[in-house]
This record gives C-alpha cells, sequence and structure tokens, in this order.
C-alpha cells in the first residue's frame, strides 16, 4: 500500500475482472453511485479501466431553466476545509436543451430522470490493471469490505415482454415524412428515434447489466443509480472530453452489422460501411456540426479533424468514428463548452435547432437521459463524458422499463433499411431482458 494523500490510497490487485466485480456487488448498498467501465478497450485518448463513485458528499439535482448556472455554482463550491478538491459525477439529460435553445418537451416521460443530477461522492475507487486507487475518509476500510464482499447468487425473474412505440408502418410513415422536410430545406440530416418498452417489469438491474456487458462490452459503459432511476449503459461513443487545454469529440455516424463465424462476411460489412457514401454523408455533416461547436469556446484555428471515416469494431456492430479536436480559450468554463457542444450532434442532426423542433414533433417519447451524457469532471478540472445510447432506463418504483434507438435519417435514407438498423441497435439488449 502506498499513501498518496491524506485522502488517497494505492492498493495492488492480482486479478482485475475479479476484482471489478466485487467493486460492482459493493456499490450495490448505495442509493447513489455511478460505475463506468471502458472494458479495457483501446479508444484513444484512452482512460482508466473502471471508475467508481458512491455516496453523497452533496448533490445538485434540478431541471431545465437555471440548470446550467447552478451546476457553475456547484462545482465552484467544490473544495473542503483543507482546500481540496473533489470529484463530481453525474448526467446531462437530453432535455437540457429546452434549456440551451428555449425550446420545450410534451411528449411522455414514464422513467423520469431529472434533467440534470451531479453529485460529489464519499468515495471514489478507481480501478486499473494493477491497482485500485481509493479516495475516501478511511480508504483501507474501503479496500477491506470490497476485498470481503460476496457474490449474491442471481435471483431468476420472469422474462421482461418487450413491446414497440411504433410499428413498423407508423415509423416508415413518419421516415418519409422527414424526407420531406429534408426535400423542403428544413434541415439535411435529423436523428429519429423510437422507444421500446415494458410495463410492471420486475428485474434486478445489476444482474441485467452485468449479463449486457458480456454480451456486449463497450468502451464508454455505465451503471448509474439515482435512488428508484438505474441507467444500464453499453455505450460506444464519447461526448466530449478535456484534458489539460485539449478536448475533442468521437462521434458516431455510420453502423453495420457483424457477423459472427463469419470473418469473410464480417470484413466484407465492415469494408462497405467504410466505402458507403450514405454513412459517409452522414459522418460528416456530424464532424461539421461538432467543428462549428468546438470553434465557439476554442482558440481561433485550433479546432481540426483528427480522423474521419475510422472503423471501430464492437461485439454487435461495426460503427463509424470520427475524432475532432481543439485547444480550448483561456478560462473557460464547463457550462459554457456545455452550452455551446450539446445536445450532441450525433443525436440531434443539421442544422441543430430546427431538427430538435422536429424530433419533438414526430418522436413518441421524451428521451430524458437517453441520448444525454454521463460521466465525471476530475478535482484538477479534466472531463469525460459518453453518449446514452445502447442503454436501459429503468424505474423500480413504477416498474417501467424503456430502451431507445435511433438512425440518421437523410433523403437517401431508405425507410425499411433504418427499421432493420433500429432492430439491430437494441438486439442485445432485448437478449438479456427477454432470456430466461
Amino acid at each position: 500500500m502506498i499513501k498518496t494523500t491524506s485522502t488517497d490510497c494505492t492498493f495492488s490487485i492480482s486479478d482485475f475482472e475479479q476484482m471489478k466485480e466485487k467493486v460492482l456487488n459493493w456499490s450495490q448498498q448505495f442509493n447513489t453511485f455511478c460505475f463506468l467501465d471502458n472494458h479495457q478497450y483501446q479508444i484513444e485518448p484512452h482512460s482508466m479501466e473502471c471508475l467508481l463513485a458512491a455516496g453523497v458528499k452533496r448533490q445538485l439535482k434540478t431541471d431545465a431553466g437555471d440548470a446550467l448556472n447552478q451546476l457553475q455554482e456547484f462545482i465552484g463550491n467544490r473544495a473542503d476545509e483543507s482546500g481540496l478538491t473533489g470529484w463530481l459525477f453525474g448526467h446531462l439529460s437530453y432535455d437540457l436543451k429546452n434549456e440551451i435553445e428555449e425550446l420545450s418537451s410534451a411528449n411522455p416521460d414514464k422513467i423520469q430522470f431529472p434533467d440534470l443530477f451531479f453529485f460529489e461522492p464519499e468515495i471514489v475507487i478507481r480501478l486499473t490493471a494493477t491497482e485500485m486507487i481509493i479516495t475516501a475518509n478511511d480508504p483501507e476500510a474501503v479496500f477491506a469490505a470490497v476485498q470481503h464482499t460476496i457474490q449474491k447468487p442471481i435471483i431468476s425473474v420472469s422474462p421482461v415482454i418487450i413491446q414497440n412505440r411504433l410499428s413498423q408502418q407508423q415509423y416508415i410513415s413518419i421516415i418519409n415524412k422527414l424526407k420531406q422536410h429534408i426535400l423542403r430545406g428544413d434541415c439535411y440530416e435529423i436523428n429519429f428515434c423510437q422507444e421500446f418498452f415494458a410495463e410492471h417489469a420486475s428485474i434486478n438491474p445489476v444482474d441485467v447489466y452485468k449479463k449486457l456487458s458480456t454480451l456486449s462490452p463497450n468502451p464508454f459503459s455505465a451503471l448509474y443509480k439515482i435512488n428508484d432511476r438505474w441507467l444500464l449503459c453499453a455505450s460506444p461513443e464519447r461526448f466530449i472530453k478535456k484534458q489539460d487545454n485539449k478536448i475533442l469529440s468521437q462521434p458516431i455516424k455510420g453502423t453495420s452489422k457483424r457477423v459472427a463465424n463469419n470473418n469473410t462476411q464480417d470484413e466484407l460489412n465492415k469494408t462497405e460501411l467504410f466505402n458507403s457514401p450514405k454513412e459517409r454523408s452522414e459522418n460528416v455533416m456530424v464532424v461539421d456540426l461538432v467543428r462549428n461547436d468546438l470553434a465557439k469556446v476554442c482558440e481561433e484555428g485550433t479546432v481540426q479533424v483528427d480522423e474521419l471515416y475510422g472503423v471501430y469494431s464492437f461485439p454487435q456492430v461495426h460503427q463509424m468514428i470520427s475524432t475532432i479536436s481543439g485547444e480550448l480559450k483561456n478560462d473557460i468554463l464547463f457550462t459554457e463548452i456545455i452550452r455551446a457542444t450539446f445536445p450532441m450532434g450525433s443525436m440531434t442532426g443539421a442544422p441543430k435547432l430546427k431538427v430538435m423542433k422536429l424530433i419533438e414533433e414526430y418522436e413518441q417519447t421524451k428521451r430524458g437521459i437517453f441520448s444525454g451524457a454521463v460521466g465525471y469532471i476530475s478535482p484538477d478540472g479534466d472531463f469525460d463524458f459518453n453518449v446514452v445510447i445502447r442503454s436501459i432506463m429503468y424505474n423500480a418504483e413504477s416498474k417501467y422499463l424503456s430502451f431507445q434507438a435511433g438512425s440518421g435519417i437523410t433523403f437517401y435514407s431508405d425507410p425499411e433499411n433504418e427499421w432493420e438498423e433500429c432492430l439491430m441497435k437494441v438486439e442485445a439488449m432485448k437478449k438479456v431482458l427477454e432470456e430466461k
């Protein structure tokens, strides 16, 4: 054991996967926690393998209106009596758009995460391949408690019956209407999402998250709990990351299916994705949007595209990912960055304001935390946030369960293909919920 500060201790570990399992099981005792796991993917710039924030020293829970001003004040008040600055974890809901752009949301929301929630945790555990770094009042006691955590047996529950909010016919009708908006010049691309849901659903969120992580491990995964609200996230997408004075975003636009046990077809799908004019068109539109967003908070001339049309393979799908970066202006506040870049372009389309109005008009369900962001702000002011996609939302109080999926609609979109893409994106979530 190496003592690093008055509240940080570093412990050596011999079995990373076993310790990660223990940390996850130990976290269940807390009403509020945030567990972030990159499943050891080397998506550059690389983040630490695993983070847990548990327990609440203080919190900010609010809805759109004055949420970002309150958040900036909350960030500014995080130094303790000794002058040490703490970690912050939390989420930004998609519906913060209502504050940023003076929009509104009238669609139903049966999950009911707050629009914004951040908390300063009592305990932070950082897990690497060989070490566990614990920030707490008594790190040794925390380490001992985690070590002695016993795996609880998985309790068998009835499979969840998933329903579609839209029929295929209804979905195709809406896509054709959106294509008419594009033809009229109202927008160039729109990310349209649909909901899949279950009522009277009884699940063990931790067990379902473990199954989802086994089937679909992704680099921006999260298990996030605020009292009776749960997010089980298997996201492959980073929204925004700050390291020192550099900021970057890595939007995903472009998806093709993995083919198990057929390497030739799998590689063909990957190549076709890379060469697809439609997917490249979607991707470059979002890249241009992100460049414009970052230019609002970066030094002139520093915003650049580090990678365009990068194709990355995940267990369920191949994805086209581009990376855009820039150097931040001096003294830019966290909330100024959020106002400039949120909601992320990959989940809206272009132009952003117009498509957000169309999304509200044509989608049937309030997005809430879906297509928002979950992440952390470190004590030195760096941060990293994902895009909440490929995620199960669960209200344990009302037993309502929901997940959403969407795709980028352009004039060249085939409605039936877009329907199939949505089904492909929810395949892993349906499988872990419907199996006995």
